[in-house]
């Protein structure tokens, strides 16, 4: 049974979603907040940032914007806390907190 998630929602009744929860579509998340799936928070330390933007292609949710080609704060409603970020910045720019 193929459904197009497109037209899955909190509304759907059992019958109405993939067998097994199966995703045939790709990126849905866009229409999902699935930052809420957080324990633990990157938080963006403008003051340390080089804008080097090392850090915006490693995000594997799109969670990084960039405006005029400088990065700003996280996209929360979509950053899972994964801290791949973290990692990326040669600047210390990105810190990890507990919670959301």
């Amino acid at each position: 049974m193929r459904t197009d998630i497109n037209k899955i929602n909190e509304k759907s009744a059992y019958y109405e979603l993939t067998e097994g929860l199966q995703m045939y579509a790709a990126a849905t998340s866009k229409q999902f907040n699935t930052g809420e799936w957080r324990t633990n928070t990157p938080v963006f330390l403008e003051e340390k940032c080089k804008q080097c933007l090392l850090c915006v292609p490693v995000c594997p949710d799109s969670s990084i914007p960039v405006v005029n080609c400088k990065r700003t704060d996280f996209d929360y409603d979509h950053c899972k806390g994964c801290g791949i970020c973290v990692k990326a910045c040669p600047f210390g720019a990105i810190e990890m907190r507990e919670g959301q």
